[in-house]
């Protein structure tokens, strides 16, 4: 299109103009030499555009289709961010652990001579959250707990007794280092078909055990494994994978591991910064950008060759967020996240903080499970800190493109790093990057590869082309 005909149709869409009432259209590289996308921030529309069409487009035909989607759209994100309530609880059933990861989000004194809860306590507690979310879900919902760690498995007959006297009131789901997953252990899970998620980082010992061992200085790789053997068809079964400077070369090689293995569902998880030995292991942004992309490209490599699925659920839940937001099934890429909002957590003694990543800031503390009523603790100012933290907050967030998309997670991460809450993640750069590879994953039709089964049946797809 010529200067004179741009010109000509910008006036002929005026009432558009770019005014500061008008839509605040962005174009973003995705690095692919004939697409770019089109977006909207403040709304998460978005469409892809043949890059030598972007004149006509912005000139009218993509203005007309954001005006007619805008206040749907404007409708669904306000839901999704301010809209949700609790469904889920992280509960710590001990402090102890029986590893000592170099990383660990939890403190190691915690970790070392924590409190254990008694089965009277554990299920105590469990009657009080059932009581909490009979009052804000609806009947025919089953609410989540997720016991995680420290190291569940250490308080295995107290958390055993809760699954059994409340398995018809919550689904439940147990995060373990996989050490203690006997085979009665296992047995037992299944048959209540408990979540099981353990954790392995890396596809050989010397790598797995770098910075996941016992205090002994002992990692367990061959034990994780045997685990992951017996657990791999069981469908509420996933593995995450913390991501270091240590490992994270070995991605690609590690997608290649799960494949033959055939896991399903992994997470690729870059450490968290809220203790001194996760900031210290934290991987190189641009390092993480590289190899993660590549184990990406591998999943899609061995998905067109075998017909097997590795989803990468960090990555898929960004990938679903673009397509449609309410395909979310994780709450961190966005703002506010999760925490407080979605889900909390319950520590050993009964503290409810807004996420297990919070346990160890004492100022994060919001109450007390067993003396204080719950709808007032998800109301003080811990988790109002929290909740009410928004990219529009947040600089140079507000200004950036993509900012629905990413969500400038984690708020516990970032209050470490950064000393204040409203502040960057200390991982942009990749969540940027992250979100260009999954424009490109949309724009050569690949969807299908990265997303688990059944994603359309539960995401209004709400992307579309332009040309």
């Amino acid at each position: 299109m010529s200067p004179k005909h741009c010109l000509e149709a910008a006036t002929r869409n005026a009432r558009y103009a770019n005014t500061g009432y008008g839509p605040q259209l962005s174009v973003l590289e995705i690095g692919l030499s004939d697409k770019v996308a089109v977006v909207e921030p403040d709304v998460a529309f978005w469409a892809l555009i043949e890059k030598d069409s972007i004149h006509e487009a912005l000139a009218g035909s993509l203005i007309n289709s954001l005006q007619e989607q805008a206040e749907s759209f404007k409708e669904e994100m306000d839901y999704l961010r301010f809209g949700l309530k609790p469904s889920a609880a992280y509960f710590n059933p001990t402090e102890r652990c029986n590893f000592n990861c170099t990383y660990c989000y939890l403190p190691e004194e915690m970790r070392r001579k924590g409190k254990t809860m008694t089965e009277e306590e554990l299920c105590n507690a469990l009657e009080l959250l059932h009581q909490y979310f009979k009052d804000t879900m609806p009947e025919s919902t089953k609410p989540q707990i997720i016991f995680h760690g420290s190291e569940p498995m250490l308080a295995k007959d107290q958390m055993f007794a809760g699954i059994k006297k409340f398995h018809d009131k919550f689904h439940f789901g147990v995060q373990s280092n996989a050490t203690l997953l006997d085979d009665d252990a296992l047995s037992f899970m299944m048959d209540y078909n408990v979540g099981i998620g353990i954790s392995l980082d890396g596809p050989s010992p010397d790598i797995a055990d770098s910075a996941r061992k016992n205090w002994q200085g002992t990692g367990a790789f061959n034990k994780v494994v045997k685990v992951l053997n017996k657990l791999v068809k069981y469908p509420a079964f996933n593995v995450i994978t913390t991501v270091t400077s240590a490992n994270v070369h070995t991605l690609p090689e590690m997608v290649d591991f799960y494949h033959d293995r055939g896991v399903s569902v992994v997470m690729f998880n870059p450490v968290r910064c809220t203790q001194k030995g996760g900031m210290e292991l934290k991987p190189d942004n641009y390092q993480m950008s590289e190899y993660f992309f590549k184990a990406l490209d591998r999943t899609w490599e061995l998905y067109k060759k075998t017909g097997h699925k590795l989803v990468v659920a960090n990555f898929a839940n960004v990938l679903a967020g673009i397509a449609g937001p309410t395909g979310r099934r994780l709450m961190c890429d966005i703002s506010p996240c999760g925490g407080g909002r979605c889900f909390f957590a319950v520590s050993a003694n009964g503290d409810v903080s807004p996420c297990s990543e919070f346990i160890g800031f004492s100022e994060f503390n919001g109450g007390n499970l067993y003396q204080d009523d719950l709808h007032s603790i998800l109301k003080t100012k811990p988790f109002k800190d929290v909740t009410a933290r928004k990219v529009e907050n947040i600089v140079p967030c507000r200004n950036c493109v993509i900012r629905h998309y990413c969500g400038a997670p984690c708020p516990a991460e970032v209050k470490m790093v950064s000393g204040v809450l409203n502040a960057p993640s200390p991982y942009c750069e990749f969540y940027e990057e992250q979100v260009r590879y999954a424009f490109r994953v949309i724009a050569r039709g690949r969807e299908e590869a990265y997303l688990w089964n059944g994603w359309k049946d539960e995401t209004e797809v709400t992307y579309k082309w332009a040309v």
